[in-house]
């Protein structure tokens, strides 16, 4: 797959970042393994944490990760990368929140965003007690841009 592919749509059309820009971070070589290749579990923990942060806003408190989904790896990550990561709303339910994550970099040197990993992820509501706590919509605004978001 051409990089011109992976950044295109079904119709063609280059594609844009799904959802809002949530944390932005320069990978280093602390991050990566013995051949110096950026770790995927770093990149998945940067995911977690955007999602995470995107999660607890419509939580409206602290959330915890329950399930990650999808995960497509489509291109390396390097040293030196700036990686950019947006997320959008997929569905609230009564006491979750799944959100789509992408990850896009800029190489060093380079002004183009690449799509390099997305998936899905589930986060649950959680009390002070740390119990599942019912999500109360009331007065949500979209934030992402999926349009309609499903509550079940």
């Amino acid at each position: 797959m051409t990089v011109l592919e992976q950044n295109t749509d079904q119709d063609g059309a280059e594609r844009e970042p799904r959802g809002s820009l949530s944390i932005r971070t320069l990978a280093m070589p602390a991050d990566t393994n013995q051949y110096g290749d950026i770790f995927g579990g770093w990149l998945l923990g940067q995911m977690d944490i955007a999602g995470g942060i995107f999660a607890a806003a419509i939580a409206k408190g602290r959330t915890a990760t329950v399930a990650v989904d999808a995960m497509t790896f489509r291109k390396p990550v390097f040293v030196g990368d700036v990686m950019c990561i947006y997320t959008d709303l997929i569905r609230i339910g009564n006491t979750s929140v799944t959100v789509h994550v992408e990850a896009w970099v800029i190489r060093r040197n380079q002004s183009d965003r690449l799509l390099v990993t997305d998936g899905n992820f589930t986060y649950v509501a959680l009390d002070s007690e740390r119990q599942p706590r019912a999500i109360d919509v009331n007065g949500y605004q979209a934030i992402g841009t999926a349009g309609q978001h499903a509550r079940r």
